[in-house]
C-alpha cells in the first residue's frame, strides 16, 4: 500500500520484487489533489510504502486476486480515499 501526502492510498502488485516499485496510480488524479496541499509540503513530502501480503510462491492469478482483495478491504478504490479506479467503486 502506499499513502500519499495527500493521505490518499493506492494499493497495487509487484511481482517481481522491485522495493523502488510505487504503484501506478493515474497521474493526473495525483496531481489535482497536490494542488490542494501548501506549498511547504508540495516541497518536501514522503510517500510511504508498506507491504500488506507477500508470498514466494504464489501464481500470477493468485497475485492478482490477493490485489483485488486488498484494494476492497482498503477501499481504495473509493475515490475520496484512494487512487485505485479498478475494480470500479460502487457505494
Amino acid at each position: 500500500m502506499v499513502t500519499y501526502p495527500t493521505g490518499k492510498i493506492y494499493i497495487g502488485k509487484d511481482s517481481v520484487g522491485s522495493y523502488r516499485y510505487f504503484g501506478s496510480p493515474d497521474i493526473a488524479v495525483v496531481n489535482r489533489d497536490f494542488e490542494n496541499l501548501s506549498e511547504a509540503v508540495k516541497r518536501d513530502y514522503t510517500v510511504r510504502k508498506q507491504i500488506l501480503w507477500e508470498s514466494l510462491n504464489c501464481s500470477e492469478a493468485e497475485l492478482a486476486q490477493k490485489e483485488v482483495e486488498m484494494i476492497r478491504k482498503h477501499k481504495s478504490n473509493n475515490p475520496k480515499i484512494g487512487y485505485n479506479r479498478w475494480p470500479k467503486w460502487c457505494e
